[in-house]
């Protein structure tokens, strides 16, 4: 396996870790997957996932809280964070203190143990 494909994995297993009704961003993703300063890479790794991918993809955002996508990608964003009880303005805003993943060492251990 390559780095690139063990990162993929990382990347794969903490966001399918985050809780429903929750969002965390692609910064913290790229901190808890060993590599702190790859967050576009996180948005990569997410924008080729198969489209039959069960993986909650909509629960990351940026760091400003607002979805990095745009046109009708935003808008289905938008959607599943809705259904999930995630409130989420029009422009796609949300408010990070309110619906953010708050990670504990345990979580972030767990983590790490299935890398």
């Amino acid at each position: 396996m390559t780095i690139q494909d063990n990162f993929r994995q990382r990347i794969w297993q903490i966001v399918a870790a985050i809780p429903y009704g929750k969002v965390t961003t692609y910064g913290e993703i790229a901190c808890l997957a060993g590599s702190p300063r790859a967050a576009r890479q996180v948005g990569g790794v997410l924008k080729r996932l198969p489209p039959e991918s069960k993986l909650p993809w909509h629960r990351v955002i940026n760091r400003m809280g607002k979805i990095s996508l745009s046109g009708d990608n935003l808008a289905r964003q938008r959607q599943a964070l809705m259904a999930e009880g995630i409130e989420v303005t029009p422009e796609g805003k949300i408010v990070l203190r309110r619906y953010r993943w708050e990670v504990t060492e345990m979580t972030a251990q767990e983590l790490k143990q299935k890398a």
